[in-house]
């Protein structure tokens, strides 16, 4: 009871984080940490939190478009990996018909929610903004609790039953469901290159492909090869735009 209460807070919080507060402690590599905490285990957390980082790291709400939700499925993904001792792999194919299904209550609701919009734009043209601080105040509420309680119910009534399902379940279609989870991650990467590839960024992706596959460095040490290049073309082109600068200067002074 205790530990679902707090990953429902857990979940409150995060949905007010992708609402209104945007310090993206709403995300599956976040979640999964204070997941891990809450159950007792923050590697297994952190393990699944990061698989399913991947999994949704190109997918972007873009205004009523809602992908699948990422505080759903990275909550009870990662719990479900902990609780059940399943691999990360498993965690983000179980993880995906959740985030779908509140990604369909949010679209309602956000569809719902219009009459409110419509409502505070007829206190606005009276004056009466206390109404319309009143609904603000009440959708914010509405949603702390959506997604505490949608993430309540699974941990709280589900979970034990999840585990004794899984045990059931055999063991080539629990390895289909770690291979198809497995994909996830590269089909979350490939929508990323999607919004962002330029042909200038290729070179960059081409040697993280060689560290990744021929010189087997792990993720880790590829990101921060990664980082080590963006803080240098940071300072190269900082340096750049500072001499263009000076050298504007001294013609001025020339004429």
């Amino acid at each position: 009871m205790f530990q679902a209460l707090m990953l429902a807070l857990i979940s409150g919080l995060a949905g007010l984080d992708i609402l209104v507060v945007h310090i993206h402690w709403h995300r599956p590599l976040v979640t999964g940490l204070l997941v891990g905490l809450v159950l007792g285990d923050v590697k297994a957390g952190l393990i699944a939190g990061a698989t399913l980082e991947l999994a949704w790291m190109g997918l972007v709400p873009l205004a009523g478009a809602q992908p699948p939700d990422p505080i759903v499925g990275g909550i009870l993904g990662t719990a479900f990996a902990i609780i059940t001792k399943q691999p990360p792999q498993t965690a983000v194919a179980f993880a995906i018909p959740f985030a779908i299904a509140a990604q369909s209550i949010k679209t309602l609701l956000y569809t719902a929610f219009s009459y409110f919009a419509h409502l505070a734009d007829k206190y606005a043209e009276d004056g009466n903004y206390k109404m319309i601080e009143r609904i603000n105040i009440g959708a914010l509420v509405f949603h702390f609790l959506l997604y505490a309680i949608i993430v309540f119910l699974p941990i709280y009534f589900g979970m034990d039953v999840a585990k004794n399902i899984v045990s059931l379940i055999p063991e080539k279609l629990m390895n289909g469901l770690a291979i198809a989870g497995g994909i996830m991650p590269a089909v979350g990467l490939a929508t990323l290159l999607k919004i962002m590839l330029k042909s200038e960024f290729v070179p960059f992706l081409i040697l993280g492909f060689i560290c990744s596959v021929y010189l087997q460095l792990p993720v880790l040490a590829v990101a921060l090869i990664g980082v080590a290049i963006a803080i240098w073309e940071f300072y190269i082109d900082r340096n750049r735009t500072q001499n263009a600068g000076v050298g504007g200067g001294e013609n001025d002074e020339g004429i």
